[in-house]
């Protein structure tokens, strides 16, 4: 594949630049973090160090991957995502490099605050979400743009369960924030992906007829899943093992409507395709935790390591290049990684369900999730700390 020229050639890379733009400095910021976190936790786990952590190890792990890593992809996409929807000016300059601040502050305050008083750390970390959603429903509001709205709903169901993790250090609020997460992406997926499915078949002169987008559906896919939520945190286990298998079977559906096939040969596309389909894989692993007593990991890694994160490494790798005015041809290398970040989340699934030793299979997973970080960092910093090559603002 061809790849696109990276070095800058046409104007200097700054660290001012990055805040430019919100998506710039949050996707490489998350993007370090994952390449931090996940051996910081593998190192913690294996007695190798021993971090003065604000939480137990195990949830301190569960609240960066879901409220740490999560989270500044929800920033980097929604708050530019959302100046395009609603026509108003971006996030940058200090407002920017505030709301960074205390993203960057709720990360350092759980690795290293353990002899800190526990209201600050929560104060701080609780802090970040409701920024981001102040931002952005500040613009969806003036707007009126009703649809941008589910978003919101989502968004502060999200951000509730992170209040309940963190107050009560329950496992019940982390499913529940991952029930919330896949939801937000299925939201957002459901536009972009069938959106540049149809726009990239339209260009290949393929019938774009074919994608099939059932509003009704997709809200009651939605619905499930808030119900899904609900019944979970209630401690209802039957009930949320069936609404666990009615949301896969009303996703699947849905996902397979949108003929993803058809862009095998695009791997900007097949991987947004591929990702949204561990959201079924999931559910159905979490049914049988619910129903059959499958370990409670495999479902959890199905849903972080799988549907959230590969779409987030998809999402962040067009997004760059869109909204940096570069042309949506992937750099070299991103192919390697979106295919690593999809191994390392299949691998640590069946390391979760014994199919694979634990050791070897935490060593290849955490490897390939390296790989695929890894590969962004090197292809992606220079373009996000870069002005856009048209001379426009961002």
């Amino acid at each position: 594949m061809t790849a696109i020229p990276t070095s800058g050639a046409m104007a200097p890379a700054s660290i001012r630049q990055l805040f430019s733009y919100p998506f710039r400095i949050f996707f490489l910021s998350m993007s370090i973090l994952a390449l931090l976190v996940i051996p910081a936790w593998v190192l913690q786990v294996t007695g190798v160090i021993n971090l003065p952590l604000a939480l137990p190890g195990l949830f301190w792990h569960q609240h960066e991957m879901l409220f740490g890593f999560l989270s500044a992809a929800i920033a980097g996409f929604l708050l530019t995502a959302v100046c395009t929807w609603t026509q108003t000016s971006r996030t940058h300059g200090s407002r920017l490099v505030a709301l960074w601040g205390v993203w960057l502050a709720g990360r350092v305050l759980l690795a290293f605050g353990g002899g800190l008083p526990d209201w600050l750390v929560h104060i701080v970390n609780l802090a970040f979400l409701p920024l981001v959603m102040l931002d952005a429903g500040w613009r969806i509001w003036h707007a009126r743009q009703k649809r941008q709205l589910l978003i919101m709903v989502v968004l502060g169901l999200l951000w509730l369960m992170q209040v309940g993790f963190v107050l009560k250090l329950e496992m019940t609020y982390s499913y529940g924030a991952l029930i919330m997460a896949m939801a937000l992406i299925s939201i957002i997926g459901g536009r972009i992906t069938p959106a540049f499915s149809t726009g990239w078949m339209r260009q290949q002169g393929l019938d774009p007829s074919t994608v099939r987008v059932v509003p009704a559906l997709d809200l009651t896919s939605l619905a499930c899943m808030i119900l899904l939520m609900l019944s979970l945190v209630m401690g209802w286990q039957t009930a949320s093992g069936v609404l666990a298998i009615a949301a896969a079977i009303l996703v699947s559906v849905r996902l397979a409507g949108w003929k993803g096939w058809h862009t095998r040969r695009e791997p900007l596309l097949w991987i947004l395709h591929l990702s949204i389909l561990w959201i079924p894989v999931a559910l159905v692993l979490l049914a049988g935790t619910l129903l059959a007593d499958w370990p409670s990991n495999a479902w959890s890694h199905a849903a972080g390591a799988g549907a959230i994160s590969c779409l987030i490494l998809g999402v962040m790798a067009r997004v760059s290049l869109g909204h940096s005015g570069r042309p949506l041809i992937l750099p070299r290398g991103m192919v390697m990684a979106f295919v690593a970040i999809h191994l390392a989340a299949a691998i640590r699934v069946l390391t979760a369900l014994t199919v694979i030793p634990w050791h070897p299979g935490i060593g290849i997973s955490t490897a390939l999730w390296l790989l695929a970080f890894g590969m962004f960092l090197a292809r992606y910093t220079v373009i996000l700390a870069s002005p856009r090559p048209d001379g426009k603002e961002g």
